[in-house]
């Protein structure tokens, strides 16, 4: 399908499900940055965009829900429809614009149309998921055809799983280059989730044996590295000790996000492992996330407590402005030559992880889509393979923090 050359599209970000907790949040943010289009001017990044280019528009169902937004950021923007359910609506908002940002989910009920759409168009995609059976699927049926357009399709676009995709960059980017490397990433944050977090996260768990067969269709179709090795560590509850305290393998997209980086970039050395944990101090805090966890996940393969689960946060409802003003996140990651020579130890922090920064990544990652000098790659793509250092840098010229510790 021929679609319009990315200079000659009306729009450079679109912004699809504004109206729910964090697509509001993503759009104060870009009214906010969108004014200057290039890179925060402190980052040393620079793009093709003159400042005050950035032509942006919400898209969603509801025109009037829309309005309402935009009158209380003071924005005068474009609105469009974009209904998931309407394949036509989607192809037109795709071929309109050189990037699609969406906060549309739990994504494998409603991401599928839009991320066709995009694959179809050339048009770059960037959103939130943190199911891993979306982003599988969406290699499998997708992939090729963003391979052939152009487009480059990028998940996780948030807290899942930006700290920890660029933050791996980062460590193994003060390791020597072409030896056997392993990083280890302890996460430790304190914040609270919204109805769409909790609807999201129940709906993955409650499709593990589905996502287990789309990750072995994955694994069949992508193949791994000739000549290299990348492996993620099967670690076991443990008492790290030091700056860390109890450590717990977390079973999150993140290290797989990490890993597919490793298998993509050379930078990552011929033998690469990771391992991805949370960190508590004490040891009741750490019995507790062991007991919680697999309750959770218990409770998504019972629908009628999955549907209470849900209700009892509704949709687009989530943290007040106080609540996030104090919440927080640091991962730390402890990285080393595989003889043990050279150690390096850095750390990923920020403010409220699950939507103040969240919505700030997103936006970022959108605008770095559109404006940045980026590597000529298309089809899905982690953050770190198609923004890398470019991202990393309008991140902490944007006030998340990336540095190296002594210890």
């Amino acid at each position: 399908m021929a679609s319009p050359a990315a200079g000659e599209r009306p729009y450079d970000v679109i912004l699809l499900g504004a109206t729910g907790f964090t697509g509001a949040l993503t759009a104060d943010y870009l009214a906010r940055r969108a004014a200057t289009g290039a890179a925060p001017a402190s980052s040393g990044v620079t793009d093709g965009a003159a400042p005050g280019a950035t032509r942006w528009a919400l898209a969603g169902r509801n025109r009037d829900k829309l309005a309402a937004l935009a009158q209380r950021l003071g924005v005068d923007v474009p609105l469009l429809h974009a209904d998931v359910e309407d394949a036509a609506s989607l192809r037109e908002l795709a071929e309109s614009t050189r990037v699609v940002a969406s906060t549309v989910g739990p994504y494998i009920r409603y991401g599928e149309p839009l991320v066709a759409a995009c694959a179809a168009a050339g048009t770059d995609y960037a959103d939130l998921t943190g199911e891993p059976e979306f982003v599988d699927l969406m290699y499998v049926r997708h992939h090729a055809t963003a391979l052939a357009s152009g487009a480059r399709l990028v998940h996780c676009c948030g807290f899942d799983s930006i700290p920890h995709d660029l933050g791996a960059l980062f460590t193994v980017q003060q390791l020597p280059e072409g030896v056997p490397l392993t990083v280890r990433a302890y996460v430790r944050a304190g914040a609270r989730f919204s109805g769409g977090t909790l609807d999201s996260a129940l709906t993955a768990f409650s499709h593990m044996r589905s996502s287990a067969q789309v990750a072995s269709a994955r694994r069949a179709a992508e193949g791994r590295p000739e000549g290299r090795r990348v492996h993620g560590e099967r670690g076991l509850p443990a008492h790290v000790g030091g700056k860390v305290g109890w450590a717990l393998p977390l079973p999150t997209i993140d290290p797989q996000v990490v890993l597919r980086s490793a298998r993509a970039l050379d930078r990552y050395g011929p033998d690469f492992t990771y391992g991805h944990y949370a960190a508590m101090k004490r040891l009741p805090m750490a019995i507790g996330a062991g007991v919680a966890l697999p309750s959770l996940v218990l409770a998504a393969q019972l629908k009628p407590v999955r549907d209470q689960l849900t209700k009892r946060l509704g949709s687009g409802q989530g943290p007040s402005d106080a609540t996030r003003a104090q919440s927080w996140f640091k991962v730390r990651f402890e990285g080393a030559t595989g003889d043990g020579a050279t150690r390096v130890v850095t750390e990923v922090s920020g403010g409220d992880p699950g939507y103040t920064e969240t919505s700030k990544m997103l936006a970022e990652s959108a605008l770095c889509l559109a404006h940045d000098a980026l590597p000529e790659r298309a089809g899905q793509l982690t953050t770190a393979v198609a923004m890398g250092d470019p991202l990393r840098e309008r991140l902490q010229a944007a006030g998340i923090g990336f540095s190296v510790l002594d210890g």
